[in-house]
C-alpha cells in the first residue's frame, strides 16, 4: 500500500557507508524530522577517504577533510550527532564484528526508526553500478536491526556497558526510484542542497542543485507535493504494540 508520510519519529538513526551518501539520498527527510522535533543521529561506517583521488594527500588528511565535510553537512540540516566507525573505505565487508558494532550503536542511541540503503540495488540505471560499500552497509544495517539489536541473548556482553536490547520500530529503506512511502521534502529541499554542497572535495566546481531538484521532483510526481524522497518502509513493531510500550 502506498502512502504519503507525515509521520515523525522521536529518534532516528541514518546508517550509511560514506560521507555524502545521506546528502544525496535522504537528507531532506532528516531535515524534516529534525524540524518536527526528532532527535537524529548519523552513523557513517567509513570516512570516505578513498573518495578523494589526490595522491598528494595522505589517507589521514583525506579522512579529516571528509569527516569535517560530513559534520558540516549534518549541521546544515540540524543534525548534531555524527559517528564514524572508520571501517576501511572501498573495502567494507558485512562481518559479524561489524554487526556487533552497529548493534552497540543502536542500543546506545535507541532509535525508533533506522534509515538505510537497499542491499538489493545493483543496477540503478544504465550508467551506474551501485557501490559495494553501499550494499555492504545496507546489509549490515538491516541485519543489526533485526533481530540482533532487539535480541537480549545476542551480543549479551554489551550489557556490561549498560546497553540493553532495543527493538527498532520501523526501517526506512531508500527507494532508489521505487517504494511505498513518500516523505514530502518541499520545505527542506533547500537544506538538502546546502548540505550536499558542504562536500566540497566531492562537488568541486559542480553545482548539485539542478540534479537534486530533478530527482526530488520526479519522486514527487503525482503525489501532490513538489519534492519528495521515497522509501520502502518495514514496520517491525506495530503501532498498537508501540503505543503500549511507550
Amino acid at each position: 500500500m502506498e502512502s504519503s508520510s507525515v509521520y515523525t519519529p522521536h529518534r532516528a538513526m541514518f546508517i550509511f557507508a560514506h560521507p555524502d551518501d545521506i546528502e544525496f539520498g535522504s537528507a531532506g527527510t532528516a531535515a524534516r524530522w529534525v524540524q518536527g522535533g526528532a532527535e537524529v543521529a548519523y552513523l557513517l561506517l567509513t570516512s570516505g577517504d578513498v573518495g578523494i583521488a589526490d595522491l598528494s594527500l595522505t589517507r589521514a588528511e583525506a579522512t579529516a577533510i571528509r569527516e569535517q565535510e560530513q559534520r558540516d553537512a549534518a549541521a546544515a540540516v540540524g543534525v548534531q550527532e555524527v559517528v564514524f566507525l572508520r571501517e576501511p573505505d572501498g573495502l567494507l565487508v558485512n562481518t559479524l564484528e561489524l554487526r556487533r558494532r552497529l548493534v552497540r550503536e543502536i542500543r546506545r542511541f535507541r532509535p525508533e526508526v533506522v534509515v538505510c540503503g537497499d542491499p538489493t540495488a545493483w543496477f540503478v540505471d544504465a550508467t551506474y553500478i551501485n557501490h559495494p560499500d553501499h550494499r555492504a552497509a545496507a546489509s549490515a544495517a538491516l541485519e543489526a536491526v533485526f533481530p540482533a539489536a532487539g535480541q537480549p541473548h545476542l551480543f549479551q556482553e554489551l550489557a556490561g556497558e549498560g546497553l540493553s536490547a532495543h527493538k527498532v520500530r520501523k526501517v526506512y529503506v531508500e527507494g532508489w526510484g521505487g517504494g511505498d512511502t513518500w516523505v514530502n521534502t518541499s520545505s527542506t529541499i533547500d537544506l538538502k542542497i546546502a548540505a550536499l554542497r558542504c562536500h566540497v572535495s566531492q562537488m568541486r566546481e559542480w553545482d548539485p542543485e539542478p540534479m537534486l531538484r530533478q530527482w526530488s521532483a520526479e519522486a514527487a510526481k503525482g503525489k501532490e507535493m513538489a519534492y519528495a524522497e521515497t522509501f520502502r518502509v518495514i514496520t517491525l513493531v506495530s503501532d498498537e504494540d508501540f503505543a503500549k510500550a511507550s
